[in-house]
């Protein structure tokens, strides 16, 4: 939960780096919350407002850390748009978020890893 708040609190920083760790553990906390609003709206037979709503609010942190994170491989955040082209998008910024940071120090700070 931590990693999560903390991405929370820096949701309007699109410079400096991400760690792996910091990305996928907010991804995994706002894929658990959005499947228990998801079945909170199919039992209760509600219209899709509560998931909409959170999805709406969670937009600018996942946009924010994404590119943090591309930061951290060394990549500019327009890389981001690629999840704009179908499938093929999708999974290069997949392979791009699973890749480990760059060692040293690169054009968009330190390595959070040894800060």
């Amino acid at each position: 939960m931590e990693w999560y708040l903390k991405v929370l609190k820096n949701y309007v920083v699109f410079h400096g780096r991400a760690r792996r760790k910091e990305y996928w553990m907010f991804v995994l906390v706002n894929v658990i919350i959005s499947i228990i609003l998801s079945s909170i709206e199919a039992v209760a037979d509600l219209p899709k407002f509560l998931s909409t709503l959170y999805s709406l609010a969670v937009l600018l942190p996942s946009l924010a850390v994404g590119v943090r994170r591309l930061h951290d491989i060394g990549k500019s955040g327009w890389w981001l748009l690629l999840s704009l082209i179908p499938i093929i998008g999708g999974i290069i910024l997949l392979v791009f978020m699973c890749q480990d940071s760059q060692e040293s120090d690169n054009q968009y700070g330190a390595n959070p890893k040894y800060s």
